[in-house]
């Protein structure tokens, strides 16, 4: 990549969105980025946009720098104020599929980022290196912006459009006692009304948008930062915990028992009741998933596809499979609805609705009920293992050639997976750092062990310091 600029932080240009440490997404980078993101709609012929901005401290004075771009360019640009990334892809619609969200996601307090859509379209990974190098560009960094600070604030016109379209897909035929943790993010306020409206019983743990993060991240997938809403749970004996991440597109949810719902169990749900319907269609997921997904749709008639890790990815694949895809869904938490319903994308929210949809068909139907068929797994979580300063292409071909020699299915689509009948085992290469990312899944631990010693013997020979690794990742 030419970023000519050796000032300029090239390394927050990532495979789905711009995203990293404020301390390099500065004010000056804000601006120059912008020019960037005016570039590509004025390329495919967009005259307007909506601004949308998460809890975080520079968002709202970030979507301001980037709107005043975008006026002095030409474009039509609104500020639809602090809302969860859903809300800004809804919004966007009435403004030809056009907009930019200022998130970092899940990421801590002290980060920042930029996700957008061009046409309902998300960015593929070579528009967001062009923007790169056109901010790079336009940086000038002798600049020093000063800027007024702007306040949070709420737009109730597009919150309420945006909860009249989930309230008029979603029906539940009965209530429900939930207890919704918005992790201090940027959903939580709107996702509670909703849930209100929709007879629910609420009650909300950090739904105030608090960019100070004060507990911790707004990140849902680890385990630590449900400790208070599985509590609540229990105490409340309520039917379910919702929580959202900082940004509102990614879901986690804890059954009325207290426990931790997987991915890959929802995911296998989430299957069977687009594919009750719609027999026969495509289910997507992505490489980090359990071989359980797999089984589950071929089981249901449906057709399994893997696909690279990535939501803008999911979501294009979506898009763009003319209805022959009716639900997606990533091991991060992202869940996608493609069957005559949802919008489209990945909203959090609209994923927990349509399970309490689901379950209120049925009289007594409780979440662990519903997920019965569907147990728990014996799996690893991500875990990140050091390179060595080996090279990874020669560690991921050396796998490769070795795995040959098994009973085992090879995909390559996002670093080497290896799919048992009963389990996996996954290696791929970060885009951000000197590690692997690896994941073991199986029917029991017994399998586990044997999956993931699998690979530490590929790699013994020649990649011992890996191999080791691998062997005492917890």
């Amino acid at each position: 990549m030419n970023f000519k600029n050796k000032k300029f932080p090239a390394q927050i240009f990532r495979a789905y969105d711009i995203r990293g440490k404020v301390s390099l997404l500065t004010p000056e980078i804000v601006k120059a980025i912008a020019y960037g993101l005016v570039a590509q709609y004025q390329k495919v012929g967009q005259t307007r946009l909506a601004i949308g901005y998460d809890a975080r401290l520079t968002s709202p004075e970030y979507a301001e720098i980037i709107r005043q771009v975008c006026e002095k360019k030409g474009l039509n640009a609104t500020i639809i104020g602090c809302c969860s990334t859903p809300l800004l892809y809804f919004i966007a619609r009435q403004f030809d599929g056009n907009g930019i969200m200022l998130t970092a996601s899940h990421n801590p307090k002290t980060d920042n980022g930029i996700k957008w859509i061009i046409q309902n379209e998300p960015p593929c990974p070579d528009m967001i290196q062009q923007v790169g190098i056109s901010a790079s560009s336009a940086f000038d960094p002798s600049e020093k912006l000063v800027i007024k600070p702007v306040q949070h604030e709420v737009v109730v016109q597009y919150c309420l459009e945006y909860q009249q379209a989930l309230l008029q897909d979603i029906q539940l035929k009965r209530p429900f006692k939930i207890v919704l943790d918005g992790l201090n993010g940027s959903a939580g306020r709107c996702a509670a009304l909703v849930l209100k409206k929709s007879g629910c019983e609420i009650i909300t743990i950090r739904c105030d948008a608090n960019g100070d993060f004060p507990d911790h991240a707004p990140d849902p997938s680890q385990e630590k930062h449900l400790v208070e809403l599985r509590k609540t749970v229990l105490e409340q004996q309520a039917d379910m915990g919702i929580a959202l991440d900082g940004d509102g597109d990614r879901l986690v949810l804890i059954d009325e028992h207290g426990l931790i719902i997987s991915a890959d169990r929802l995911l296998a749900l989430f299957s069977e009741m687009c594919l009750k319907i719609h027999p026969g269609h495509e289910v997507v997921y992505d490489v980090k998933c359990s071989t359980m997904v797999r089984n589950t749709v071929h089981r249901l008639g449906g057709q399994a596809k893997m696909i690279r890790t990535g939501s803008s990815f999911l979501r294009t694949y979506m898009s763009q499979s003319k209805g022959k895809a009716v639900f997606g869904g990533e091991y991060a938490g992202h869940y996608v609805f493609n069957d005559g319903r949802g919008f489209g994308y990945d909203d959090g929210l609209y994923a927990a609705l349509r399970v309490l949809e689901y379950l209120s068909q049925q009289p007594e139907l409780t979440l662990s009920q519903a997920l019965k068929a569907y147990p728990e797994r014996s799996c690893t979580e991500d875990l990140y293992i050091s390179t060595h300063s080996e090279e990874p292409a020669a560690v991921l071909h050396d796998v490769e050639v070795k795995s040959h020699n098994l009973d085992a299915q090879l995909s390559k689509i996002d670093g080497v997976r290896l799919d048992f009948e009963d389990g996996f085992g996954i290696i791929r290469a970060s885009n951000t750092g000197e590690y692997f990312t690896v994941r073991f899944d199986a029917d029991n631990p017994v399998r586990l062990n044997a999956i993931r010693n699998t690979f530490v013997s590929m790699l013994s020979d020649r990649y011992p310091k890996i191999a080791q690794d691998i062997l005492d990742a917890q």
